[in-house]
């Protein structure tokens, strides 16, 4: 949401923000209801429109066409239906039939569900369209497309009948654990109201069985242009031609007379808590939800931004403490956190989630319960308050300095909530000033007193989630009121601060020398080699004013340990993380870092280990100094550290053996990789092998040789001041007397890797609450050494083809999935200079487990098709044009040239000058792309994988566990299915139920096409 009056747009933009003005204000000032920074209006039919001209990126185009009607407007008969229309939109309108409007967006370069999408909510239906824009017709065709969307979608039977298979393949894959679990709780929060029966997925029955008609009735009901709006941010040479446009396509539109009005569906306020013990068997873990329930608050005026802002604290401040209880000694959940959120038109709601281990939902409940009383009774520090306070300033500091950078997706929904929340749109300048103004002034006691909201008399819910039953209704009534008691009597201790260190290097490090530095014009860096044999590259970029990524790589990782040491070892980043890798306990160092925006993290490979970061240019000093304690720190376990992590880590694989897809993933991986330890999944008794001190003594050793790391350095870098930095810190990494894991990539302990010889097919039963099915597809590929750079991007244009092609089989041909993903593996050898590149090609979809080997067969298909007849000059026209659109972006973010130049280092070719590679990886892709034909596109298909793909493959087929009566009668059914899951642990998975159920509302009252 952006704040800014029209007389304040012409603040000059030169100005950092520290500079910035402090603002006289008016509590009662109304913010401005005409969105600022956009020509918005309204047509003679009622349309609204948003313009506005953003060159982030060049020559892109982010439109979008909103509409307020959603599920919530459905009878009990169209249920699901508003879903319905929004998929048949994309299928047939008036001037598109057969998907041909996706293929003519494919063809411009706009990728199905990346680049078009549409999304479905209780309350409103919004299509999206990212399209280029550098030819002067397509940003009119690309509006036509919207046009159509908002009167001329064609419902027929035939159309109906072929989109069916695809809504129900997304209606089943919602029905996991993770979906059961939201539903069921979006039940119990709207109880009372249409909204609780009215989840935009719909009823089975519905969607199997509804008519064309009903399905006609509605769209022609409720889609009418006085209740739409078009938002189109582009790099518009002006914005009146663009309106020109959006007045030419959509100004001859007009519905029906005497539109019926939206209603609003309130939902009931309720004093007494409601409560819920939810029992899930496939559950990813123990959890608690709490949410609070309220009127959605009006952003009207000054003072309710200072509410908000007051709000937003809270809950950082919030936030802190759950953090760092989670990592006391025996804490009472893994995760903890609180958010509130606007779900739907008239509520708003505060929600707190927790995932915990096995029978310690109550626990955890009563240590949420009680932290929010001590918020009541004691309130935040004022030391608390200003680390948050400096949080919410650095935030809004990092969006003034990128102010003009803002990518055109992002402006387009904040005009989509402007149209459909009535949100403010009022310039990032002056929200800039308005925060530097009131945060200084907003007071602990002011922040403390948001917690009066959060009582379990404010239209609590409470809720359990639990893969086994442990906790029942009465505990946590009688929880509940032991809390109420113990605030009453006030017998809840002041929060205790640990004390916190104020500088992170204390003793600066001797400053390093550059040794020899290299100039790479073709990729516009820099090489330096220092005097402790580090070697940094940076490439100063203004892509965003705010943002310096890194990375930093070194031979060498887990490929090297014997099965003895490779458990121990692989845990070595858990355990370590969880102690503080930077020389600090985490929960210490996150508030050291209060207002900094500087993060780091490790990770440890199969052949590489490496470290990355992102951080703002003001706080590359404290990146780096991350960085030198990650190298200087030596780790040792604590007992109870390690039982934190251990704990953890076994719940994670409890979570795993409960899900219906661990045995097959797991088969999947022992199928194609073989049965090496290192492709094994992780089982409580490995856990319970684990030698922490091993574990810690390894990762030590991975960060502590600077001469074996090579660092990329990517984003808005004054040299002036980063080279220093960089010699001080990078440079005074100590190197050790004699090296340390100073590995030769040619020399690396390659993966046992194997892939089946001939074909093998099967089955994988699970045992599930309701069925699922998924099915994998997958091929061997061996990429000769001689051709490799030419071949691995073949093999990315072969994989973008295949997707397509089979998309367009099996979703809009057939009708019968939901989606498919082609995924490519090429670590099957060792990263040496020779040799070949082993690997595979998999491809994955979920499916009626009753047609799923049918669907496997036409897979294959049309895979074998490709191979003997070859794709058509269209399809290889669209997948160049949808590589060279993404090419087009990429060239404009610095995460995609960290990522070129971090390829280029670790290319077979790299033979000590970068640039040398870099250019003959670019070099391969032009290749590639000025002799990608039909016919040589055929034969790479028959070159890169088995020819005929038929003679070698293994489709691995996930189905439901049946009774031994219904496998008998099912007994010459041919049914197999496969999924792609990689089942390796990782440091905080059992966090994930928290993830996953903080974001409940984003993924169940919204539905992406």
């Amino acid at each position: 949401m952006n704040l800014l009056p029209a007389e304040n747009l012409q603040i000059a933009k030169k100005h950092g923000f520290r500079s910035l003005k402090l603002l006289n204000v008016d509590q009662d000032r109304a913010l401005e209801e005409q969105p600022v920074g956009v020509d918005y209006g309204r047509l003679d039919n009622g349309l609204y429109y948003y313009v506005r001209c953003n060159s982030k990126p060049r020559m892109r185009a982010a439109l979008a066409l909103a509409v307020k009607a959603g599920s919530v407007l459905e009878e009990e008969d169209e249920r699901g239906v508003a879903h319905i229309v929004e998929h048949l939109a994309f299928s047939a309108t008036k001037k598109y039939t057969n998907h041909d409007m996706i293929k003519f967006l494919e063809s411009i370069g706009a990728e199905f569900g990346a680049c078009q999408n549409a999304v479905t909510s209780a309350d409103d239906t919004v299509y999206e369209l990212f399209v280029p824009i550098d030819k002067p017709e397509l940003l009119s065709q690309a509006i036509s497309v919207l046009a159509e969307f908002s009167l001329e979608v064609r419902v027929s039977k035939d159309d109906l009948e072929k989109e069916r298979g695809a809504v129900m393949e997304e209606y089943r894959g919602n029905r996991n654990a993770a979906g059961r679990m939201q539903d069921a709780h979006w039940v119990l929060m709207m109880e009372g109201s249409q909204y609780a029966e009215r989840l935009p997925i719909g009823l089975e029955k519905v969607i199997r069985t509804v008519s064309h008609e009903t399905v006609k009735q509605f769209y022609r009901k409720w889609y009418h242009i006085s209740n739409m709006a078009v938002v189109a941010v582009g790099d518009f040479s002006d914005t009146q031609s663009v309106v020109e446009l959006i007045k030419t396509h959509f100004g001859q539109k007009s519905s029906a007379p005497d539109p019926p009005l939206i209603p609003t569906f309130p939902v009931p306020p309720h004093e007494h808590p409601r409560f819920s013990c939810f029992v899930e068997s496939e559950a990813a873990g123990s959890a608690v939800m709490i949410s609070y329930k309220m009127q959605a608050d009006q952003l009207k005026t000054v003072k309710d931004y200072r509410d908000l802002l007051a709000e937003s604290m809270f809950l950082y401040a919030l936030n802190q403490r759950f953090f760092k209880i989670s990592r006391r000694k025996n804490p009472p959940y893994f995760s903890c956190s609180a958010a509130a959120d606007v779900l739907v038109r008239p509520l708003k709601a505060y929600m707190m989630t927790s995932s915990c281990k096995e029978k310690g939902t109550i626990e955890a409940l009563e240590s949420m319960l009680i932290e929010v009383a001590r918020v009541r009774l004691h309130g935040f520090s004022e030391r608390e308050i200003s680390i948050v306070r400096a949080l919410l300033m650095s935030e809004i500091e990092s969006a003034y300095l990128e102010r003009d950078q803002m990518q055109s997706t992002s402006l387009r929904d904040e005009y989509l909530q402007h149209f459909l929340r009535n949100e403010p749109v009022v310039g990032i300048e002056y929200e800039a000033q308005l925060q530097k103004t009131l945060l200084p002034h907003i007071t602990a006691l002011e922040v403390s007193n948001y917690s009066e909201k959060l009582r379990t008399s404010c239209s609590c819910v409470i809720k359990t989630i639990e893969p086994r039953a442990s906790a029942t209704v009465d505990d946590l009534k009688n929880l509940m009121l032991k809390i109420n008691i113990l605030e009453e009597e006030r017998n809840i201790s002041p929060w205790d601060d640990e004390h916190i260190p104020e500088e992170i290097v204390s003793i600066k490090p001797n400053l390093g020398n550059i040794v020899q530095q290299f100039e790479h014009p073709n990729i516009g860096a820099t090489e330096l080699i220092l005097s402790n044999g580090m070697r940094v590259c940076y490439k100063c970029t203004d892509f965003l004013a705010d943002q310096v990524i890194f990375t930093g790589f070194s031979y060498g990782g887990l490929s090297e340990l014997q099965e003895s040491d490779y458990f121990s070892c692989s845990m070595g980043t858990t355990i370590a993380g969880e102690i503080g890798v930077f020389g600090y306990r985490p929960s210490i160092l996150m508030d050291m870092l209060a207002g900094k925006r500087a993060e780091v993290g490790v990770n440890l490979g199969a052949y590489m280990r490496s470290f990355s970061g992102d951080c703002s240019p003001s706080d590359l000093e404290t990146a780096l100094q991350l960085v030198y304690q990650l190298f200087t720190t030596n780790v040792a376990p604590g007992g109870e550290d390690v039982k934190i992590v251990m704990q953890m880590a076994e719940e994670a694989v409890r979570a795993q053996e409960r899900d219906p897809y661990t045995a097959f993933a797991n088969r999947v991986k022992e199928l194609n990789y073989g049965n090496s330890y290192f492709f094994k999944p992780i089982r409580i008794s490995d856990l319970r092998k684990v030698d922490p001190l091993k574990a810690c003594e390894y990762f030590n050793n991975c960060f502590k040789d600077p001469s074996t790391f090579t660092v990329m350095i990517i984003g808005s870098i004054d040299p002036t001041i980063a080279l220093p930095l960089i010699l001080q810190y990078l440079g005074g990494i100590p190197r050790p007397p004699e090296p340390i894991m100073h590995l030769n990539r040619d020399d690396l302990k390659g993966l046992p890797f194997t892939f089946p010889s001939t074909i093998v097919r099967e089955v994988v039963r699970s045992p599930m609450v309701e069925a699922q099915c998924s099915v994998q597809l997958c091929f061997p590929i061996e990429l000769k050494n001689g051709t490799m750079v030419e071949e691995i991007h073949f093999v990315g244009f072969l994989s973008k083809l295949l997707e397509t092609k089979l998309m367009h089989v099996l979703r809009f041909k057939h009708g019968q999935i939901y989606s498919v993903v082609v995924s490519v593996f090429l670590g099957g050898n060792k990263p040496s200079r020779t040799g070949n590149v082993r690997g595979d090609i998999s491809i994955n979809f979920s499916c009626d487990p009753a047609i799923s080997s049918k669907l496997a067969d036409l897979a294959l298909d049309e895979i074998l098709r490709l191979q003997e007849e070859g794709p058509s000059d269209e399809d290889v026209s669209s997948i160049l044009e949808i590589e060279q659109r993404a090419q087009e972006n990429g060239l404009q973010e610095n995460y995609y040239w960290l990522d070129r130049i971090l390829r280029s280092y670790q290319s077979r070719i790299y033979a000590g000058d970068v640039s040398t590679s870099f250019e003959i990886i670019d070099e391969g892709r032009s290749k590639v792309r000025s002799t990608l034909t039909p016919l040589t596109a055929q034969l790479a298909l028959q070159r890169i994988l088995p020819h005929p793909c038929t003679r070698q493959y293994t489709v691995v087929i996930l189905m439901p566990q049946t009774s031994r009566f219904k496998l008998l009668k099912s007994f010459f059914r041919s049914s197999q299915i496969g999924y792609r899951s990689d089942a390796k642990i990782l440091a905080g998975i059992a966090g994930f139920t928290v993830v996953a159920l903080t974001l409940w509302r984003y993924s169940r009252s919204t539905l992406k096409s």
